[in-house]
């Protein structure tokens, strides 16, 4: 049975930007950006055999307000926004740490890339699944301030490849690392509540990854009032 949705009083809450993964194997890019090809990538289905819950046009307001009623409990807004937010983050966090398993100029970043770009992997077929069960639309490609960074990567070389992309990975996922206990510590559905334990576990281990890597710099954080 489907999530019956319900209208009810839902209180405005201050949601944080998030950026966690479609997967593909990119040919090594030239000096030159990159970016137009990753995004457009990004935006495919990494399980076409599936019946994706996707759409590229944002979910109607009046379809997306208060709480829906399901068998594994309530949804509520800010419960959507992790699970949408997590497949924003997939869609451009993927092909990027999988760009740099082939572009990173040391060992260690390439080995860190290689374990994100799992992990992601895993996490985005979780995170549909979720999506699937509770009848959420899901986005089919990154943000626009998403694309800047990738753009951003992919039009460093050298040293500085490296660097630009640690700073943003790291910086997006110390964005979404809040979200995801507000969203533990409030939801009453079962099934929003293990998927965003597996998020935590997730992006805990991934910034530790990011920050073993030494290149970390004050702009990989990002503001704590934020």
């Amino acid at each position: 049975m489907g999530p019956r949705r319900v209208l009810v009083v839902c209180a405005t809450t201050v949601l944080l930007p998030v950026s966690a993964c479609a997967g593909y194997t990119p040919t090594p890019a030239a000096d030159g950006a990159n970016t137009a090809a990753l995004a457009e990538v990004a935006s495919e289905s990494p399980f076409p055999d599936e019946e994706p819950s996707e759409s590229s046009a944002p979910p109607a307001e009046d379809e997306d307000e208060g709480v829906w009623e399901t068998k594994w409990g309530p949804v509520s807004k800010i419960d959507r926004e992790l699970i949408r937010k997590v497949r924003l983050a997939s869609l451009w966090e993927m092909p990027m740490a999988q760009d740099a398993v082939q572009r990173a100029t040391t060992a260690k970043v390439r080995q860190v890339s290689e374990t994100i770009a799992s992990q992601h992997h895993t996490l985005d077929r979780q995170v549909r699944e979720v999506a699937s069960k509770l009848e959420i639309t899901l986005p089919v490609k990154p943000t626009e301030q998403q694309q800047s960074w990738m753009s951003d990567i992919s039009g460093s070389t050298g040293s500085a490849y490296d660097a630009t992309y640690i700073k943003w990975l790291r910086l997006a996922h110390g964005q979404i690392f809040g979200l995801i206990g507000q969203v533990r510590g409030s939801t009453q559905n079962t099934l929003v509540r293990r998927f965003a334990e597996q998020c935590n576990a997730a992006v805990l281990n991934h910034q530790r990854l990011l920050e073993s890597t030494g290149l970390t710099t004050p702009e990989s954080f990002p503001d704590p009032a934020a």
